[in-house]
């Protein structure tokens, strides 16, 4: 009677399972949502190498030569 009883019991979780995993639908990300996210990576990399190119020009400007005195 145990026997049939877990056995019924295991092939209703086993078919419950099955149910489950079929059903869940992942459709995951489209080509063009990976691209466009892609994009804006490479444009943001690109915007910061801009920025840091002008920071480093800009800081490179500064003069730090103490004037002389005036006397």
């Amino acid at each position: 009677m145990t026997y049939l009883l877990l056995t019924h019991l295991f092939t209703g979780m086993r078919s419950a399972r099955h149910r489950l995993v079929r059903s869940y639908r992942d459709d995951g990300y489209s080509t063009e949502t990976i691209l466009v996210a892609s994009l804006l990576v490479v444009l943001a990399i690109a915007v910061l190498a801009i920025l840091a190119t002008a920071v480093t020009d800009k800081a490179n400007d500064i003069n730090l030569d103490a004037p002389a005195p005036v006397s």
